[in-house]
């Protein structure tokens, strides 16, 4: 099978009929050196910093080395807090590097007991587990609990996460917050399955826009469903104190479930899922990835310190939603086309994957570190750089941003935004 590099993404090489494992990734590194040499091998950059709004990477043939950064999810700047830092730092002392068994078996700590706590009543809840990633506190719990009988019922945008989550049970997905189309799944799924559950973020990863929740959650109702809200990207950025979506119209407790990451505004690395402690409980010791896994590491105490500076130190909202507030005016002003985001994720859509990837090498050429997201992340006609923005960036580095685009835009004759 011949594969037109010129237009092939990286899920093309997933499964090529008549080729083994061997065969695919030969073939893979034949496409990657074909990217690497016209520069649109835009991943995995040698970082020789820590996240933060600028970084220093190490890009053979790019004359920078300091690079104002839009890549990160850390989005109140709390892996730098000092605070935070001090956290890890003091557990390591007390405990040790590591947890050094799984959880079921003699890696259940004080500190794991104190931070299901802590997150639990962060939502206003009692009970939650967590993991040791944000990607498994999905995956892992989806498979738990979904299996033949059941149905989970899906917005399209959701992340990969929740898909691999749901490879045991049944599945239908509706286009992205069309709550027609979910209704008519719920309606037609009434009665016939054990149990029929609906999937949502809060803050959608891609386009950053937010969940219609309220209304998600009278139709959950209405049919006997259970809802399920992964608000990874919504923690520390939405609501009047940073509970995400669910704070907007205080609908603690109408989801059923609440999954997140401490990898993001919780300065760390992990996952949780917060909900009925029965059902926590079921969770404990039926999900596999949790039971089986060794545990998270003392550093994760990091996390117990960014859960209470969201509260203690407002201000890093404040200044989050200041600088949000001038990014997206000045690349409106230029024209460009960034959706309907209404978070810390700022798109701007370019549309051809080979395109998008010209544009993120120009941006790295003029020291702007984003992320080029193509197929299958979304769709093939619809790529688009994606930019986290925090609450440390500059106004400065911001400026150099907007710079850096209008550069893009009128020198270098870069079209087609729509």
């Amino acid at each position: 099978m011949k594969i037109d590099f010129e237009k092939a993404s990286f899920k093309d090489f997933e499964d090529i009929e008549g080729k083994d494992p061997f065969a695919r990734a030969s073939l893979f590194h034949d496409y990657s050196v074909a990217l690497r040499a016209s520069g649109h091998m835009n991943y995995r950059q040698l970082a020789l910093t820590g996240c933060g709004p600028e970084m220093d990477l190490l890009i053979p043939g790019n004359p920078n080395s300091t690079f104002v950064s839009l890549v990160s999810n850390d989005y109140l700047g709390f892996t730098q807090h000092p605070e935070v830092k001090a956290a890890a730092i003091a557990a390591i002392e007390e405990f040790g590097s590591g947890a050094g068994a799984s959880p079921a078996i003699g890696g259940h700590f004080s500190y794991h007991e104190e931070l299901e706590s802590k997150i639990a009543g962060f939502f206003k809840r009692e009970s939650a587990i967590i993991y040791t990633t944000g990607y498994t506190a999905n995956s892992a719990s989806l498979q738990c609990l979904l299996r033949k009988s059941d149905l989970a019922i899906l917005d399209a945008a959701v992340h990969a996460s929740v898909y691999e989550g749901c490879l045991l049970t049944n599945v239908k997905t509706f286009p992205h917050n069309n709550l027609d189309a979910l209704e008519r799944i719920l309606a037609a799924a009434k009665d016939k399955y054990r149990t029929r559950m609906v999937v949502i973020d809060g803050v959608y990863s891609q386009d950053g826009d937010l969940a219609p929740l309220s209304q998600i959650v009278a139709l959950v109702k209405a049919y006997g469903a259970y809802l399920v809200l992964d608000d990874a990207h919504g923690t520390g950025v939405i609501g009047e104190t940073g509970r995400g979506v669910i704070e907007l119209e205080n609908l603690y407790d109408q989801v059923d479930i609440i999954t997140g990451t401490f990898s993001k505004t919780f300065a760390h690395v992990g996952g949780y899922l917060v909900a009925d402690p029965k059902l926590i409980n079921f969770l404990k010791f039926q999900s596999r990835q949790h039971l089986f896994s060794a545990t998270s590491t003392p550093a994760a105490c990091a996390i117990l310190k960014a859960i209470d500076l969201v509260d203690e130190e407002p201000f890093w909202m404040g200044r989050l939603h200041e600088n949000v507030a001038y990014l997206k005016s000045g690349l409106i002003s230029l024209g460009l086309n960034i959706g309907p985001t209404e978070s810390a994720i700022i798109p701007v859509k370019i549309g051809p994957i080979r395109q998008n990837a010209e544009v993120c090498k120009l941006l790295l050429d003029a020291g702007i570190y984003t992320n080029q997201i193509n197929y299958p992340a979304v769709s093939r006609k619809d790529a688009r750089i994606r930019m986290s923005v925090m609450a440390t960036h500059t106004v400065e580095q911001l400026d150099k941003v907007l710079n850096a685009w209008e550069w893009v835009v009128t020198k270098r004759n870069i079209k087609n935004f729509e």
